[in-house]
Parts: structure tokens; C-alpha cells; sequence
């Protein structure tokens, strides 16, 4: 199939206030398609509509208008459900169940027999990085990444085609980040599919293929991040840093400079300028103050300036 997801005109309303009840847009005309076999990121700030996509796409909620298919099955097809993988950004759980017994219960669901709910529970627990100690804990006594854990290898019981993933790395430590996005890989090396809502733009550079940017319920950026990240660049900033030199004196130096900006860094003073033919009057001035040029970098758009651009349009 061309598109594993595809979202039409999606909008959703809800009401707020008591007595007089108005009815406020979480998400308004949102139409977006992700090919398989991808990582796809989902972004945007909070209450731009991502956790209410989410949640319509795994029929948790429904939409005021518009449609979406998953598989090329409507989203109200329950029989598709089993094909998916979904991890919440808080998981939940019965308490007193250990690691190990909610991931058999969870097998139990799919019909998997005792040998293959037990293989199955060692796997998905070694893969999201649950020490074994753990796994015969009761769940009241996890951490918030040790539950996200738990929750990330649910979503892989069925072994899915495609995985919805809302904030995957919350809770998580620099270890079990690192670790979780191995795993992410992993699946898009199987051939499945991740669809991923984060607000960590460093896990999104590493991972994603394909991101999304919404803002106030509304799609502000598609495409993949070589493309967005590449528009615009060849008219971007220029930045010198000179060495050997007082920021102050080198802010002297430039203040002709139309649009010269300084700024002072561990390594040096760095100097962006907006064009080209000004990078020369930059290296005199530098040199008559008997600077050293350390570095001329072209300043390149980041996918934090992508996400809050969008967010400011």
C-alpha cells in the first residue's frame, strides 16, 4: 500500500464550561499521509492536537469531522486494531501485577500459547532494557521509566505492522533513551512502521524519516527532514569565530556591519552576519584587532528553528 496512515480533513471539538458550555477546536482540518516502513515524527508544543490524533487514530476518541484509515481499514474496523501497537505517554496498569504477568496476560489476549507467551515476555522485557530483577516486582513499585518500559513492550506483544508511540522517552533516563531508540530502529529494520509523537527534537533528528509539526490543532510543516531543513538555507546567516580578541572590542569593530550580531562564546566571540560580502570586513576587522579567525561556519536551519517557526507562522 502507498500510505499505512491516512488522515482526512480530521477535526475534533470539545466542550468547555458549565453552565454555558462553548465548544473549544483541539485539532481542526487536519489531513496528513505516512508511508510504511518509516519512523514518522509527530510534533508540536502543548495542546497543538497530537495526543488527540492519537487518540482518534486508536479509537479512544471521535472525531467531530473528517476520517482516517490505518492499513487501508477505517479506523472503526476493530478487526485492524489487532495489526497495531499502541503505547500511551503514561501507561497504566493494574498495580499488583508483576512485569512478567501483565506481559502474559497481554499474550494471553492474542492467544499465544504458555511457551510462546513466556519467550515472548523474556524478549520484549530484555529489549526495552527491564532488568530481570524487576520483572517479578509488582508494578505500584516501578519507577515512571520503568513503566514506560512495561508499556513500550505491550505495544509489541502482536507483534505490529505499525507502532503508535506518544512520547516514547518520557521518564526515561540518557541510558534508557539511548536504549529505546535502538529499539526504534530495530523495528524500522523489520520492515514495521513507528509513528512517534515527542517533543524531544535531538530523538527526532536521530530517528525520524518523515516529521509532522502541528500547531494549534492545524498541520504547519510535512515532509521529510532534509527537505524542511534545507528551505531557506541558502539565504540564512554566516558565522566567524575569532579568537584572541575582547567581544567588546570586536563589537566595536563590526558595528558598521549592518546586521552584524555578537555574541560571546567559551571559544571566542562569534560574529553572524546576513550576507556573504560581509564575512571579508569581518576577517579586516578581526585582524586589526589582532584577532585570530578560529572558524567561518554558514549558520544552518535546525530542526528547533523549523519547530518554532512553525510555531510562530
Amino acid at each position: 500500500m502507498e500510505y499505512i496512515v491516512e488522515i482526512k480533513d480530521l477535526s475534533k471539538d470539545y466542550e468547555t464550561g458549565f453552565w454555558r458550555k462553548k465548544k473549544v477546536r483541539a485539532l481542526d482540518g487536519l489531513t496528513l499521509n505516512v508511508r510504511p516502513g518509516q519512523i514518522f515524527g509527530f510534533l508540536g508544543g502543548n495542546g497543538a492536537g497530537k495526543t488527540t490524533t492519537i487518540k482518534i487514530l486508536m479509537s479512544l476518541l471521535f472525531p467531530t469531522e473528517g476520517s482516517a484509515k490505518i492499513l487501508g481499514s477505517d479506523i472503526s474496523d476493530v478487526s485492524m486494531h489487532s495489526r497495531i501497537g499502541y503505547c500511551p505517554e503514561n501507561p497504566y496498569f493494574y498495580d499488583y501485577l508483576t512485569a512478567n504477568e501483565l506481559l502474559d496476560y497481554f499474550g494471553q489476549i492474542f492467544g499465544y500459547d504458555t511457551a510462546k507467551r513466556k519467550q515472548l515476555t523474556d524478549e520484549l522485557l530484555t529489549a526495552v532494557g527491564l532488568e530481570e530483577k524487576s520483572r517479578s516486582r509488582q508494578l505500584r513499585k516501578f519507577s515512571k521509566g520503568m513503566q514506560q518500559r512495561v508499556g513500550l513492550a505491550q505495544a509489541l506483544v502482536n507483534d505490529p505492522e505499525i507502532v503508535f508511540l506518544d512520547e516514547p522517552m518520557s521518564g526515561l533516563d540518557p541510558v534508557g533513551r539511548r536504549e529505546i531508540r535502538e529499539l526504534i530502529v530495530s523495528l524500522r529494520e523489520k520492515g514495521k512502521t513507528v509513528f512517534m509523537s515527542t517533543h524531544i527534537l535531538s530523538d527526532v533528528e536521530a530517528l525520524c524519516d518523515e516529521v509532522a509539526i502541528l500547531r494549534g490543532g492545524r498541520l504547519a510543516a510535512t515532509g521529510s527532514l532534509s527537505e524542511l531543513l534545507s528551505t531557506g538555507n541558502e539565504q540564512r546567516a554566516f558565522e566567524l569565530l575569532i579568537g584572541g580578541v575582547a567581544s567588546e572590542q570586536m563589537r566595536n569593530a563590526v558595528s558598521g556591519i549592518n546586521g552584524a550580531k555578537v555574541l560571546t562564546k567559551p571559544a571566542g566571540t562569534a560574529i553572524e552576519v546576513q550576507n556573504e560580502s560581509d564575512i571579508d570586513a569581518v576577517i579586516a576587522a578581526a585582524r586589526t584587532c589582532g584577532g585570530k579567525i578560529i572558524s567561518v561556519n554558514p549558520v544552518s536551519l535546525s530542526l528547533e528553528d523549523l519547530f518554532v517557526e512553525a510555531k510562530n507562522r
